[in-house]
């Protein structure tokens, strides 16, 4: 039960910092990331990166939710429905974050 309240918490986490991001905030990125952003991208990379990592957030969050109701339940199609969703919304969210990287930073590194 402990892991599943601890992913809940990653994934709040996550949809705060990405919030922060696409306020413009992209100081939570490593600098390796963002030392090709112009200034005046900051913003929309920010934008970008953010709804990238609220995606992924939200998709840990129902991963975690999905996971304790199988616990409860002690139906194991939940935990595969949580996979599911899981491996779609890391795929759309990390999508989006190299989307951003690529167009603005002109690559990851």
């Amino acid at each position: 039960m402990f892991g599943f309240i601890v992913t809940l918490i990653v994934g709040i986490v996550l949809v705060f910092l990405g919030i922060s991001n696409t306020k413009g905030n992209i100081s939570s990125l490593h600098s390796y990331h963002t030392k090709r952003v112009k200034d005046e991208d900051r913003l929309p990379f920010g934008k970008k990166v953010g709804i990238g990592v609220i995606i992924i957030g939200c998709d840990i969050i129902v991963y975690s939710l999905l996971s304790i109701i199988t616990l409860i339940t002690n139906q194991p199609l939940y935990t595969t429905i949580g996979n599911v969703i899981l491996v779609l919304g890391l795929a759309v969210g990390f999508v989006f974050i190299f989307y951003a990287l690529f167009k603005y930073n002109k690559g990851i590194f």
